[in-house]
């Protein structure tokens, strides 16, 4: 490798889409859910992606999170192009470099909450010592010392969403994608969660794309990106304060 492709990999975005498309159907009933998306993400970025039902957040969000493929265009991550990787290879890239919160927390009901978050490690062949000293350090940092032998049913639903986001980061991901994390949650318990987030953001430098429909929850965030009938309509990063 020359001194120059070094340089290029090093400056290179997180994440890339060129021209990205997604298109279901064919003939008189194609519809396309993206229609040439072009964004750029950097490392330590928090960004909240909004936009009405239908508008293209959700695929876009899926083909990041390399749950989905684009029709065209391409897809780039960390200089990778994701675009051409085999299914295998896109579950190998979303095991070691992404984590996922959801609104409905999707953790195991009959599972503590330190297995729960042992999960990601348990499918990389993580040592039982490591995984599990890791696990205990995750809930520590989202503030769940004490709770790890809970089941969930005895949390609250702010909690299980903290040991759903504790299973995210417990294998160092290079991005966090929370789609909808607080539409679960009440008013206080939603100011928690995104709290949390936002320091995992700050202190650790974890990169965060979230999706919401509510607004003061995208106002923790360092951007937000709106999306409008398979566009980007606006993209604008906020002001230090």
């Amino acid at each position: 490798m020359n001194h120059s492709s070094i340089y290029e990999e090093v400056k290179a975005p997180l994440i890339r889409l060129e021209g990205v498309t997604k298109r279901y159907g064919e003939g008189s009933a194609v519809m396309y859910a993206l229609q040439g998306i072009d964004l750029r993400v950097d490392s330590s970025e928090f960004v909240a992606v909004m936009g009405p039902s239908g508008s293209g957040k959700s695929t876009c969000m899926n083909i990041l999170g390399c749950l989905d493929i684009p029709t065209s265009g391409v897809y780039r991550f960390k200089g990778m192009n994701v675009s051409e990787l085999t299914q295998d290879q896109r579950a190998l890239l979303r095991r070691y470099y992404v984590g996922f919160v959801f609104q409905g927390y999707n953790l195991l009901g009959r599972t503590s909450a330190l297995e729960n978050v042992e999960l990601p490690l348990i499918y990389r062949g993580t040592p039982v010592r490591e995984r599990r000293d890791r696990s205990l350090k995750a809930l520590e940092i989202v503030g769940l010392k004490g709770w790890e032998h809970h089941m969930p049913n005895e949390l609250s639903g702010g909690q299980q969403q903290r040991v759903a986001i504790a299973r995210a980061i417990v294998s160092n991901p290079e991005i966090v994608f929370a789609d909808e994390p607080t539409g679960n949650l009440d008013s206080v318990r939603s100011h928690e969660v995104m709290a949390l987030l936002s320091a995992l953001n700050r202190d650790q430098g974890i990169t965060i794309v979230m999706v919401t429909h509510e607004p003061d929850m995208a106002a923790y965030s360092k951007r937000t990106i709106r999306f409008l009938d398979g566009v980007i309509d606006t993209d604008g990063k906020k002001e230090k304060r």
